[in-house]
């Protein structure tokens, strides 16, 4: 992961894409997730467009493509990427202890691949809210 990590960022710079200092800073934020971490079934693509809620209860749950054992962390990162203000109220739902270093350093690593992938599929990763947000928010 650390690498694929590090060819990113360097995309990132090397085609103007972000400032340096911006995608160095977060570099050294997602460091935080590159530890060992015992595997679990995730979602994998866990966000608020893939979660359906009448009133407190979830209804449904959409788009498992990306499915797969990973770190749960990072579906909790991706669940509150853009939207911090519900982090604390996600945490207690979740009912253990996360270490928010881990979910930052998660959600640092996501927005810095997805930028890329997102130009590449004509998606803008600037607009109010995405990835170029959410790692401006971070440092």
């Amino acid at each position: 992961m650390a690498a694929h990590l590090d060819e990113g960022c360097a995309w990132l710079v090397a085609n103007d894409v972000l400032p340096a200092d911006l995608v160095a800073r977060n570099r050294r934020i997602a460091d935080a997730a590159l530890r060992p971490w015992t595997p679990v079934f995730t979602h994998g693509d866990l966000q608020l467009a893939h979660v359906f809620v009448d009133g407190d209860e979830v209804t449904g749950v959409l788009d498992w493509s990306e499915a797969r054992q990973g770190d749960p962390l990072f579906d909790l990162a991706s669940l509150t990427s853009g939207h911090r203000e519900h982090l604390d109220d996600v945490i207690e739902g979740y009912g253990t202890d996360v270490d928010l270093d881990v979910i930052s350093g998660w959600r640092s690593a996501r927005c810095q691949l997805g930028v890329r992938w997102l130009l590449e599929h004509g998606f803008d990763p600037a607009a109010p809210g995405c990835e170029v947000d959410v790692l401006r928010s971070q440092v």
